[in-house]
């Protein structure tokens, strides 16, 4: 019974998969997501879908200020993202200019993931930290211990963790470079499709990437971290145990 008891215990303790996702799809898919429902769903103009998907990161961003005392920075990214997206809503009449603006939305993104890296706040941390935790205690601590330095390999580990902004901020820069220059060196009917793809590319080569270069590292020095923790104490409780009998 106290078995039972206790298990039921630490699975209340630790938080779930969705909760540990949902600063990410609150900041990131929500705004994301209506902007192109409002487009599809609605058939509302570029400008007002912008205008109305910014209503969320806005309100998370002027929340974070006000209550936490912080800047929210995906929120504040996305909203950046919008705002720049709405400025550009009023460029028309070259074809080619229009597939080119469409490279700000990666470029923003990737310029503001690498400026959080600069700044020794790596932004896509919040999108990698759900899947390598998976909702486990031990690995929360872990990854606590390594990221404040305390840990035996925590230079190691936020060095991976710069890593993988890094990458995302070049490979989104990279994304945004290939397309303004497709969309004045190529005919405009083979952009028009070639940019969706681009992006697709852009976005696999990076989680490839990113896998290789630092989040399966990541994971291995959590697992390292929590078996090193966990023989700690169980060595703790043996020296207990011998000054006890």
């Amino acid at each position: 019974m106290t078995k039972t008891t206790n298990t039921e215990s630490q699975s209340k303790q630790q938080p779930s998969v969705l909760e540990n996702l949902r600063p990410l799809l609150v900041d990131v898919a929500v705004p994301l997501g209506s902007y192109y429902f409002f487009k599809g769903a609605f058939g509302m103009g570029t400008f007002a879908a912008l205008a109305w998907s910014s209503v969320v990161p806005a309100v998370r961003t002027l929340w974070s200020v006000v209550k936490e005392r912080r800047v929210n920075g995906l929120a504040a990214l996305i909203l950046v993202v919008n705002v720049v997206g709405l400025a550009l809503s009023f460029v028309s009449g070259d074809p080619r200019l229009m597939l080119a603006k469409d490279g700000a939305v990666s470029s923003t993104i990737g310029i503001g993931i690498l400026v959080s890296v600069a700044l020794g706040r790596p932004m896509m941390t919040a999108g990698l930290k759900p899947f390598l935790l998976k909702g486990d205690a031990a690995r929360e601590a872990a990854w606590e211990r390594l990221a404040s330095g305390t840990a035996a390999r925590s230079a190691e580990f936020l060095r991976k963790e710069r890593v993988f902004s890094v990458i995302w901020g070049l490979v989104l820069v990279a994304e945004c470079v290939a397309r303004v220059v497709g969309a004045y060196t190529i005919p405009v009917a083979t952009m028009v499709w070639l940019s969706s793809l681009l992006l697709v590319v852009a976005i696999s080569l990076g989680m490839v990437l990113c896998a290789r270069a630092a989040a399966e590292p990541m994971a291995c020095l959590i697992t390292d971290e929590v078996k090193r923790q966990e023989a700690a104490q169980e060595q703790a409780r043996e020296q207990e145990l011998a000054v006890a009998a």
